[in-house]
């Protein structure tokens, strides 16, 4: 175990190393620039003022070299379209909409999935496994701007009940919220349907049943367990890609959000920014992933990480 989690700990290094420079490299490799005179007409001595200013005027290899050692000291700069607080100060602000919708969404989605799923496995062929099947299938090939728009006409120009955009009133976090759910429930009630009745045919199923154990106690102590790994390898990379942020939800919803952020720092060429915010998510998929392999073990003593076979 001890080897296991030191290699993926490595791997997660090398990761970041790899992704660092492929993505500087990319950002600077597209035409124009930040300061570029016909987005911002300037004169040569202003332009090359600010290009010192920000390190802009030096080899890429440098500016590389100078960024990364910033990063690790928990220095990610000064973004180009807010330079009136850091990098860090601009994700903070920012990241908190996003996880509170994202997360909440989520939170809220999953375990309605999850549901769905277990009721939807044990009524096989009945009404709320095909209700579920449609759910689910709508959830996840309807794109979550369309949900958001049928949200708004619904129940903000046709009922009236709701605000159709806005952050502030937990009242305005409610649509916004809903089509977060729709994917993460659309997704568990898919998994856990499948992970469900693929464990109960399973032949230690056929024995408990055999030993004269009710289907109560084989379901809840024995094949949920079972069933558990491939919904925690959903979780945490959706809860992650969630909770920073939707481009689209927030946009639809005019959530001031990191999704929003994602967009403008690629249009603006913002490149502290940009390198940050994907230095960021890269770290946290890395994690969730290495997390949800620590949970296997847990979850499945006869897993055994890093540990050879023996003969």
């Amino acid at each position: 175990m001890i080897r296991y989690i030191i290699n993926r700990l490595l791997s997660i290094v090398f990761t970041f190393f790899f992704i660092s420079v492929l993505v500087f490299v990319l950002m600077h490799a597209i035409p124009g620039g930040p300061f570029d005179p016909v987005d911002m007409p300037l004169s040569d001595s202003a332009k090359a003022k600010i290009l010192k200013q920000y390190g802009l005027d030096q080899p890429l290899y440098v500016q590389y070299f100078k960024y990364m050692w910033g990063v690790l000291h928990l220095d990610f700069g000064i973004p180009y379209q807010s330079p009136g607080e850091t990098v860090l100060e601009l994700i903070g602000r920012a990241w908190i909409p996003s996880l509170i919708l994202g997360g909440s969404g989520v939170l809220i989605g999953a375990p309605i999935g999850i549901a769905l799923g277990l009721i939807a496995a044990i009524k096989r062929n009945s009404f709320i496994d095909y209700f579920t099947s449609a759910i689910s299938t709508l959830g996840l090939t309807v794109p979550v701007f369309v949900i958001s728009m049928l949200l708004i006409l619904l129940f903000s120009v046709w009922l009236e009940w709701l605000p159709a955009s806005g952050w502030g009133e937990p009242k305005k976090w409610i649509l916004p919220i809903t089509a977060y759910a729709a994917i993460p429930m659309a997704t568990y009630a898919r998994y856990t349907r499948s992970a469900i009745l693929d464990t109960l045919n399973k032949p230690f199923v056929t024995v408990l049943r055999a030993k004269g154990l009710s289907e109560r106690k084989i379901l809840f102590r024995h094949v949920i367990k079972n069933s558990a790994i491939p919904l925690v390898t959903v979780f945490l990379p959706m809860f992650i890609g969630t909770a920073t942020g939707s481009i689209f939800v927030e946009a639809m919803f005019r959530v001031p959000g990191l999704g929003a952020y994602f967009v403008s720092s690629i249009e603006n060429k913002d490149y502290p920014l940009e390198m940050s915010l994907l230095l960021m998510i890269t770290v946290m998929f890395c994690f969730a992933y290495f997390i949800a392999d620590l949970i296997y073990a847990l979850l499945n003593p006869r897993i055994r990480l890093g540990d050879k076979k023996k003969q």
